[in-house]
């Protein structure tokens, strides 16, 4: 009797041993199916890669490409050239630039329309303040390192051109500025300085190091050959880029 009750006890042993392997051994197996398309064998690796992408899809921070206006609302103009154009045209090839030199760049918009059409953050009938809403909450689902917004100049005087990049109220959004201004002033041969930003809602808004970057005058004869050529918004695009990654290079 005593015999078959060790022996019951050995066997309820075994019993226990065996199914704390098997569930030491094919857990990890069993939670790396249940995640979709992750090739891994690797369980470590993948439980954090995992982990990270269910909050952003980016692996580092990304450079926030703002294009100014869209849709219904086109901005400045000059005899049926729009801004909204010009800067969707400029931001496109900042965005290769970037992409091309391994920065992480994304664009709030790749077509005509406007933000306040998309948008998820703000119940207001106002448009302009739904489309401003969009663009500061966009910065905020996403890992930002900084915000570039690309708008284009006009005055009364058409003799008024030039490059003009306005910062935040903080150091390295004027930092960045700087970088942007001295490149583009090059292209532009002159020699504008930056300016403060204080009544721009972004600036005022977003958290991150932002900059608005007003790229020419539409009303200037030379300004508006730059700004409408597509070799002319390659050559701002590539000043941009080149203001962008010395400012990332230098922190």
């Amino acid at each position: 009797m005593l015999n078959k009750k060790l022996n019951k006890i050995w066997l309820i042993g075994l019993g226990l041993n065996f199914c704390i392997l098997c569930s030491a051994v094919f857990a990890p197996f069993a939670y790396a199916t249940t995640q979709p398309g992750e090739k891994s064998t690797d369980t470590n690796k993948h439980t954090e890669t995992s982990f990270n992408r269910s909050y952003h899809a980016f692996a580092k921070p990304v450079v926030l490409i703002d294009v100014g206006h869209g849709g219904v609302d086109g901005g400045t103009s000059h005899k049926g050239l729009l801004e909204k154009d010009i800067n969707l045209a400029i931001a496109q090839k900042l965005y290769l630039i970037l992409r091309s030199q391994s920065y992480p760049a994304v664009l709030n918009r790749d077509k005509d329309y406007a933000l306040s059409d998309d948008n998820r953050w703000l119940q207001s009938k106002s448009r302009h303040l739904k489309d401003l809403a969009q663009r500061k909450s966009l910065t905020e689902q996403l890992p930002t390192a900084v915000v570039v917004s690309l708008h284009v100049n006009w005055a009364k005087r058409a003799e008024k051109r030039g490059p003009i990049v306005l910062y935040q109220d903080e150091g390295s959004s004027y930092m960045l500025a700087e970088q942007i201004q001295r490149s583009l002033n090059r292209l532009f041969c002159m020699n504008r300085q930056t300016m403060y930003g204080k009544p721009f809602y972004l600036l005022n808004k977003i958290q991150h190091p932002a900059v608005i970057v007003e790229t020419g005058f539409i009303s200037n004869e030379q300004d508006r050959a730059l700004l409408s050529g597509d070799r002319g918004q390659k050559r701002i695009a590539e000043a941009i880029a080149e203001g962008i990654i010395a400012h990332l290079t230098a922190w």
